[in-house]
């Protein structure tokens, strides 16, 4: 009796103990030891997370919502509007716009629109493990709307990039589902920068505000000189390891699908996550916006924390009822533009003195960051991670004729058809129009539109 009441009493101890953690686990214990960017590395996120809120306008001469100070945008600057008529359900709307100030070209897409049955089958066109791409896995029905996207705007990108001396740079730029579409977009380009007239990796960026989990964690890390991801505090969307597809199907609320995932992955092994390469994740590098602390009332300044993580990369649920208003752009905007005013005034503060940390070095540091991130990945066996250097050699290894890029597509193939797929196309190449015919066919009039019925079991050659 005594043993059954002692056994009784460890495991509601153990029980309390979990629940104590997991209810005080706020959004910025995800951050604690990241280090501060700086004004000048965090200028332009809000900036653009206002020119994708204009695609959400239809005339930026006389806007419905405008954020607080307005859009500062020049409306004679926009070359081309895109809607949900014109995209068939291909890819979410999005804004093509000429930044002569900053010596930009953005490509700003939009974010989930829960009223629009193709977003949500961008959404569910996908399963874990479906979809290989440049040696990791992607969301499937992301990397074909990034696909089309750029086989219909490619010819209007690669006339304004050589229209302005080839030298400005080239933004990619999503909120949620757009942040998805975004990512692969630049991952796709920073491969191909023939397609926009050769766009060098050094002029191409791209911001995922809100990320959508897109890719696999060793393209996360390779990218994360290209990608740069913003997370606003509890943020759900970035932290939540179960699959999109599954969250929209599913027939619990969200806040009670969020609470049953937190409990689920209690028991799974943090190495467990690491070494699955199906897993996808947040992508980039990552910027964090805190403004809110454990058992504290009201917002503080915010502070703005950044990394290349590898483990710990948003495992966590957030129990917190700002989970999901910290996903809508309209927060972003306004917390991030506080937070490069105080970012601003942090480095103003001391006039007399240098700053600390000048422009030069400060590349340096994100250069050393990112080579450190990949080192990590591959000390901790990340699948498919590798360092720097074997990345430069196979690039040097595949120019010997057009770029190309490394894909196994498998959308209906069974278990033993994969592992064969898979096997015969490990170190398999496929140029770019293999993959375009693959993804889509023609029809009369010439238009690509998305096959859904093709069979991808075909050997990789």
């Amino acid at each position: 009796m005594s043993v059954s009441c002692g056994v009784e009493c460890v495991v509601i101890l153990g029980c309390m103990r979990w629940a104590w953690k997991r209810c005080t686990y706020i959004g910025s214990d995800d951050s604690a030891t990241w280090p501060t960017a700086t004004a000048d590395e965090f200028d332009s996120i809000p900036r653009v997370c206002r020119m994708i809120l204009a695609v959400y306008e239809p005339d930026l001469r006389c806007p419905k919502y405008s954020p607080a100070g307005g859009f500062r945008l020049n409306p004679d600057w926009v070359i081309k509007r895109v809607t949900y008529e014109q995209t068939l359900g291909h890819a979410p709307p999005y804004l093509i716009y000429v930044d002569h100030d900053h010596r930009e070209i953005v490509l700003s897409i939009r974010g989930l629109n829960l009223a629009k049955e193709s977003d949500y089958k961008l959404l569910l066109n996908n399963r874990l493990g479906m979809q290989m791409f440049d040696g990791g896995y992607v969301h499937h029905g992301l990397l074909k709307s990034a696909i089309w996207l750029l086989n219909a705007e490619s010819e209007t990108l690669r006339g304004l990039w050589e229209e302005n001396g080839r030298e400005y740079k080239m933004i990619f730029a999503g909120h949620s589902l757009g942040s998805g579409v975004a990512a692969l977009l630049s991952v796709i380009v920073a491969n191909h920068g023939d397609k926009l007239g050769g766009v060098p990796r050094s002029l191409l960026r791209c911001y995922a505000v809100a990320p959508a989990r897109c890719m696999s964690l060793n393209l996360a890390v390779k990218y994360a000189d290209v990608i740069h991801s913003v997370v606003l505090q509890d943020d759900f969307l970035p932290r939540t390891p179960t699959p999109l597809e599954d969250i929209f199907k599913s027939v619990f609320c969200l806040p009670c699908l969020l609470f049953l995932v937190c409990l689920r992955d209690t028991f799974i092994p943090e190495g467990r996550k690491l070494r699955d390469p199906r897993r996808l994740y947040a992508p980039g590098r990552i910027y964090h916006i805190v403004e809110r602390k454990f058992c504290r009332c009201g917002r503080y300044p915010p502070e703005v924390r950044t990394a290349i993580p590898v483990d710990g990369r948003f495992e966590h649920i957030v129990l917190s009822c700002n989970a999901t208003s910290d996903h809508g752009i309209i927060w972003i905007e306004r917390e991030a533009e506080k937070a490069l005013e105080n970012l601003k005034e942090l480095s103003t503060e001391t006039i007399t003195t240098p700053p600390k940390v000048q422009k030069l070095n400060r590349k340096l540091t994100l250069e050393k960051e990112h080579k450190d991130a990949l080192e990590r990945a591959v000390t901790l066996n990340i699948p498919y991670a590798m360092m720097s250097s074997e990345e430069e050699g196979q690039e040097e290894e595949g120019c010997s004729g057009d770029k190309s890029l490394e894909t196994c597509q498998d959308d209906t193939e069974t278990s033993s058809e994969r592992e064969k797929s898979k096997s015969l196309c490990k170190n398999a190449r496929t140029n770019w129009n293999e993959v375009v015919e693959k993804l889509f066919k023609k029809n009369e009039s010439g238009k690509l539109l998305l096959n859904r019925d093709v069979s991808v079991t075909e050997n990789c050659s």
